[in-house]
C-alpha cells in the first residue's frame, strides 16, 4: 500500500519523495541514481537550488545559456563525483565559492560569460584532475593564485576579459601539457619569464590588451607548435629575430599596438601558413623584404603606423589583397610610413595613405612626376592636393621652384599633364 501511495504521489505531480528525490526547476531527480543533468539553452530561471548539492552521485552538470541568476551554491561543493561542470553563460553573480575546490574529480569547469566577481578562490588549486578552466568575460579581480600552477593537466587557461592583475610567474613552465593559454583584455603587468619557452605544446597565446613590457620573442622561437600569437596592445619591446621562421605553424603573427622596432627580417616569407601579419603601430623601420609576397595564405597583412621606407615591392600585388578592407577578421593596411614612390600599380592614392617621402630620392625627370612614377597623369595632381592638405610635401611638388608648394604648382601640374596626353 505505501509503495502504491509512493507511485500516485509522483505521478499525480504532488512533489517528490523526500530523502529520496530533489526538485529541480520543477523536476524531481533521484539521489542515488541521478548522475547526468544536461540542461543546456533550456530556459532555466531564478538561483541554482541549494538542494542540488544532495545529488552526490552526479558526475555531469551542464546547465549552458540559460537566465539563472544569483550566487553559485557553496553546496556544489558537496559534489564530489563531478567531473564536468558548464555554468557560462548565464546572470550568475557573487564570488566563486572556495568548496568548488572539493571537485578533486574535475576535469572541466566552465564559468565564463557570467557576472563573477571577487578573486579566484586558491582552492581551484586542488583540482589536480582539470584539464579545461574557462572564468572568461567576467568581473574577477585579484592575482592569479599560487596554487593554479600547480595544475599540471591543464590542457587549456582562459581568463579573457576580467579585471585581473599581478606578474606571470616561472612557475608557469610547470604547465607542461597546456595547448591554449588566453589572459588577453585584464591588467597584467611585468614581463614574461623566459620559462614559458618550456610550454613546447602551446598552441595559441593570447596576451592581446594588457600592460606586459620587455622583449618576448627571443624565447618564443623555440615553440614549434604556436598557431595564434597575439601580443597586441601592449608595452612590449624588442626586434623580431631572424629564427621566427622555426614557427612553421603560425598562422595569426599579432603584434599592433606595442613598442617593437628593427626591421622585418627576410625569414618572415618561410611561414607558409601564416594568414594574418599585424604588426601595425609600432617602430619598425626599414625596407620591406621581398620574401613577404611569398605567404601564399596570408589574407590581411597591416604595417601601417611604423617607419618602414624604401620602395613598396611591385610584387606586392600578387598577394591579391584588398588593402582597403578593415573589419575585425581582415585589417588591411600600409599607411602613415615612409615609403617613397614609385608605388604599386595595383593601389589606390587611398590604399598608399600618408606616407612620409621627406627622406625620398631625387626627382623624377618628368616634370610634375610627383609620385614618382615616370607617367604623367592625374594621379601626380591628386598625389599633390593630398600632400598639401595634410602639410607633407616635398620638394618634387614645387614645379615653379618658388620655394612654395601651392594652387600654383597644382595649376602648372595641370597644363603639364594636359600637354602630355
Amino acid at each position: 500500500m505505501k509503495n502504491i501511495l509512493k507511485i500516485l504521489f509522483i505521478s499525480f505531480g504532488w512533489g517528490c519523495i523526500d530523502s529520496v528525490e530533489v526538485e529541480l526547476w520543477d523536476e524531481c531527480y533521484h539521489i542515488d541514481t541521478t548522475f547526468i543533468i544536461d540542461l543546456p539553452n533550456s530556459g532555466l530561471t531564478g538561483e541554482i537550488p541549494p538542494q542540488i548539492g544532495q545529488l552526490i552521485n552526479l558526475s555531469y552538470l551542464n546547465l549552458f545559456e540559460n537566465n539563472l541568476s544569483g550566487q553559485i551554491p557553496e553546496e556544489i561543493g558537496d559534489l564530489v563525483n563531478l567531473t564536468h561542470l558548464e555554468l557560462d553563460h548565464n546572470n550568475l553573480s557573487g564570488t566563486i565559492p572556495y568548496q568548488i575546490g572539493n571537485l578533486i574529480n574535475l576535469t572541466h569547469l566552465e564559468l565564463d560569460h557570467n557576472q563573477l566577481t571577487g578573486n579566484i578562490p586558491s582552492e581551484i588549486g586542488n583540482l589536480i584532475n582539470l584539464n579545461h578552466l574557462g572564468l572568461y568575460v567576467n568581473q574577477l579581480t585579484g592575482q592569479i593564485p599560487v596554487e593554479l600552477w600547480n595544475l599540471t593537466n591543464l590542457n587549456s587557461l582562459v581568463l579573457l576579459d576580467n579585471q585581473l592583475v599581478g606578474q606571470i610567474p616561472s612557475d608557469i613552465s610547470n604547465l607542461i601539457n597546456l595547448e591554449y593559454l588566453y589572459l588577453g583584455f585584464n591588467s597584467f603587468n611585468g614581463s614574461i619569464p623566459q620559462e614559458i619557452s618550456n610550454l613546447s605544446n602551446l598552441k595559441d597565446l593570447i596576451l592581446i590588451s594588457n600592460n606586459f613590457s620587455g622583449e618576448i620573442l627571443p624565447y618564443l622561437t623555440e615553440m614549434e607548435n604556436l598557431i595564434f600569437l597575439v601580443l597586441g596592445g601592449n608595452n612590449f619591446s624588442g626586434e623580431i629575430p631572424t629564427e621566427i621562421d622555426n614557427l612553421i605553424n603560425l598562422e595569426e603573427f599579432n603584434l599592433w599596438g606595442n613598442y617593437f622596432s628593427g626591421s622585418l627580417p627576410e625569414e618572415i616569407g618561410n611561414l607558409a601558413s601564416l594568414q594574418r601579419l599585424w604588426i601595425d603601430g609600432n617602430n619598425f623601420s626599414g625596407s620591406l623584404p621581398q620574401s613577404l609576397t611569398q605567404l601564399e595564405n596570408i589574407y590581411s597583412i597591416n604595417i601601417s603606423f611604423n617607419q618602414f621606407s624604401g620602395l613598396i615591392p611591385e610584387t606586392i600585388c600578387d598577394l591579391g589583397l584588398d588593402w582597403t578592407q578593415w573589419d575585425n577578421e581582415v585589417t588591411n593596411g600600409l599607411q602613415n610610413n615612409n615609403f617613397c614612390p614609385p608605388y604599386p600599380s595595383c593601389l589606390s592614392v587611398n590604399e598608399i595613405g600618408y606616407q612620409n617621402t621627406t627622406e625620398c630620392s631625387e626627382c623624377s625627370v618628368l616634370n610634375g612626376d610627383t609620385n614618382n612614377d615616370n607617367i604623367l597623369d592625374i594621379l601626380d595632381i591628386v598625389f599633390t592636393i593630398n600632400c598639401i592638405l595634410i602639410q607633407n610635401c616635398n620638394s618634387c611638388s614645387d614645379i615653379n621652384d618658388d620655394d612654395i608648394i601651392n594652387i600654383q604648382d597644382i595649376i602648372l601640374m595641370i597644363s603639364e599633364v594636359l600637354n602630355n596626353p
